[in-house]
């Protein structure tokens, strides 16, 4: 590559910092421009290394994280560009880290407010090593059909519209990188098109000035006319001026300095640029272009006719023979992100997951259509939420007071019930919250919590069928089924269980109805004629009033059996035994308690005195 070139199909770049969108904005110019292989090698991100995955064409890529410049280099030495998208703050310190590394030949930085001093020193540096900055305060730029910096040039749809993709005959030059993208539409509705565009940038010291980038262009055989814009402020025009009257400048130059309405202003009007400001009459717009026309630069009476004059220059060279027919390629079609083509509502694309209990996509998370702030304030309560997320209705107090009362009477039963001892053990295993709580839980079952489905379901088919309570126990018993719900190893019909005391005493209370709950008291009249401790016990009591209160609450026979089917009520046994569960392990933890080791003497070692010999 020549040295008056920055780029060429090839350049490899780095990117410092984490613009994944600049760099998906590079890798799809690439492939509109049908360059073989991307032109970003990797990302520089002092925060972390791995990989970020990014598009070319259809097909996803991961490209290298790297914690710093030397280690990026050391594993591309192709690359010899860095786009700096560092902050103003550390812009310079890692500007100059690049133009240590031999590998780097050119540093594009993106921050606008970078020290002066610091500047001034990197200009001097790079000039020193024949290397090149562009910047700070720029957007960049684009060599046309083979490498674009960062967000230079707009939008996919406008590089395409301005023929980006493909090289043209005109070295552009700006100071602004808004006026750039403007830049190369004017020219490219007025020429075959760009072959190099560049901004320069803003502040008040750019590394690389429009002289720089001009001088280089005139040394380039395949730049046949320059187009240029310059602003108000600074002293940079008028070293084109001498750069023409030494013979350095030959190539046709079509220039515009913006700010002429400057004078018109109060004095020491600031425009956007921090070098954009006239300190006295030399630096007005107005001077500028004067004394560009008077050495020979094309500069129109006003930007509405700029485009003109670079048309009517680029048809001289035409006419003179001077541009060469370019072959138009199509260039491949660039798809749309998945999140624009959402946001433009131009795609449909079937779900993974339906939720109908809430919704979290909008400005205040709702369950079941309430906003959790509502919930709140009208005082849902647990049992009220667990209404609107189980049951998808917004439930009557007594219906959210007896899930509330229910899981405070499940929510231990002691240290010796498997699931509150699995939960110990591992606890005292070293095991973590989740760990232990999850060994715990996984005991719930046929046997420990799960009779509070059992229970629903036994009860709810006996009364269903219209049986009779001797008539249910017999139809049981002839199955071989013990009714679940039924039954207990302490209390009894002289001792009883005062949880179900309570829980009766509710229903009996505030449930408009409770048919199953009178089924279930009166198949108890039944039992315990056999044994006075086959009573209702609680898991007996919590499914059928669960059923009963369903019932109050409209559910059909056909959904309640649904619900119990899906292991519905061993639900509330579920999270209020966890509860317990959570109150042992911290309980261990406190106590600080070693390893658990089951005692030798509460094991039967039924073992044989020698093995039996098999034949």
């Amino acid at each position: 590559m020549e040295d008056y070139e920055l780029f060429d199909e090839n350049t490899k770049a780095f990117i410092y910092g984490t613009q994944q969108r600049a760099a998906q904005r590079m890798l799809d110019f690439d492939f509109m421009s049908q360059r073989d292989e991307p032109s970003v090698a990797g990302f520089i991100t002092p925060a972390g290394g791995g990989y970020y995955q990014l598009f070319w064409g259809t097909k996803e890529i991961r490209l290298p994280r790297y914690t710093s410049v030397e280690e990026a280099v050391k594993a591309h030495p192709e690359a010899d560009v860095m786009v700096n998208f560092a902050s103003e703050r550390s812009s310079a310190e890692s500007t100059m880290d690049a133009l240590e590394a031999d590998s780097i030949r050119t540093v594009i930085m993106i921050a606008e407010g970078v020290p002066q001093r610091d500047v001034r020193k990197i200009a001097k540096i790079a000039k020193e090593k024949n290397k090149w900055i562009i910047g700070p305060a720029t957007v960049g730029g684009i060599k046309p059909g083979a490498f674009k910096i960062g967000n230079a040039a707009g939008t996919m749809q406008n590089i395409k519209d301005t023929k980006l993709y493909r090289r043209g005959s005109v070295g552009f030059v700006s100071v602004s990188g808004g006026l750039s993208n403007e830049g190369y539409n004017i020219v490219a509705r007025n020429t075959d098109g760009i072959y190099e565009g560049y901004a320069v940038g803003g502040d008040v010291y750019p590394a690389s000035t429009l002289i720089d980038h001009l001088l280089r262009f005139e040394k380039n055989p395949n730049i046949k006319m320059m187009v240029s814009l310059g602003e108000v402020g600074g002293k940079d025009e008028y070293e084109i001026v001498e750069a023409i009257k030494a013979g350095k400048i030959t190539k046709p130059l079509v220039m515009w300095v913006t700010g002429t309405c400057a004078e018109m202003l109060p004095g020491g009007v600031q425009f956007g640029h921090a070098g954009a400001k006239a300190d006295s009459k030399a630096d007005t717009a107005k001077a500028k272009n004067n004394a560009l026309k008077e050495v020979g630069v094309v500069v129109p009476e006003s930007f509405d006719d700029y485009g003109e004059k670079i048309k009517e220059t680029f048809q001289k060279l035409k006419k003179e023979g001077k541009i060469e027919p370019i072959d138009e390629p199509t260039p491949p079609h660039i798809p749309m992100d998945y999140k624009q083509a959402v946001a433009e509502n131009l795609v449909r694309k079937p779900t993974n997951f339906i939720s109908t209990i809430c919704d979290e996509t909008g400005e205040v998370h709702n369950y079941c259509g309430e906003p959790i702030d509502e919930v709140i304030k009208k005082g849902y309560g647990l049992g009220g939420v667990i209404g609107l997320l189980w049951f998808k209705k917004d439930i009557p107090q007594y219906a959210r007071d007896f899930i509330e009362l229910v899981l405070q009477i499940v929510a231990d039963h002691g240290p010796a019930v498997s699931g509150a001892h699995n939960t110990i053990v591992t606890a005292r295993a070293g095991k973590s919250l989740i760990e232990s709580i999850i060994s715990g839980i996984v005991t719930i079952g046929p046997r420990f919590g799960g009779a509070v489905n059992g229970a629903a379901k036994h009860f709810t088919w006996g009364l269903e069928n219209d049986m009779e309570p001797r008539e249910f126990v017999s139809a049981m018993k002839k199955k071989n089924v013990r009714i679940q719900g039924i039954g207990h190893r302490i209390h009894s019909v002289d001792n009883p269980d005062v949880r179900v005391e309570l829980m009766i005493g509710f229903a009996r209370k505030h449930f408009p109805k409770t048919p199953l709950l009178d089924f279930a008291l009166s198949v108890q009249g039944i039992t315990t004629m056999k044994k006075n401790t086959l009573i209702l016990n609680v898991d007996g009591c919590i499914g059928v009033l669960f059923v009963d209160m369903l019932k109050n609450l409209g559910y059909t026979d056909d959904k309640i059996k649904e619900m119990v089917d899906m292991g519905f009520f061993n639900a509330f046994f579920i999270i209020g035994r966890t509860i317990g569960f959570m109150g042992h392990y911290f309980d261990q933890k406190r106590l600080q308690a070693g390893l658990y080791r089951h005692p030798w003497d509460d094991i039967l070692y039924d073992v044989p005195d020698k093995p039996e010999k098999v034949k």
